[in-house]
């Protein structure tokens, strides 16, 4: 999977749609970081856990294999 770019639409495995506005990184640890918003809040997760598989253990229902999937246009 490749790395988000600004403007991208995302979905999280719960279904809600969310925008990337940047990649940036932490100023401490240097990790990447994604910048995204969603229903005019802004949010802040590791590109690492933004890339993450759903854990199916504890959701069993849930079909998407990544925690966020890029949406197609």
């Amino acid at each position: 999977m490749n790395k988000p770019q600004k403007g991208e639409k995302y979905k999280h495995f719960k279904g809600m749609e969310v925008t990337i506005i940047a990649i940036g990184k932490d100023s401490e640890s240097l990790e990447e970081m994604v910048v995204y918003e969603h229903d005019g809040e802004v949010w802040i997760r590791s590109l690492e856990m933004f890339m993450s598989k759903v854990d199916h253990e504890k959701y069993p229902d849930i079909k998407q294999e990544y925690r966020f999937e890029k949406v197609e246009c």
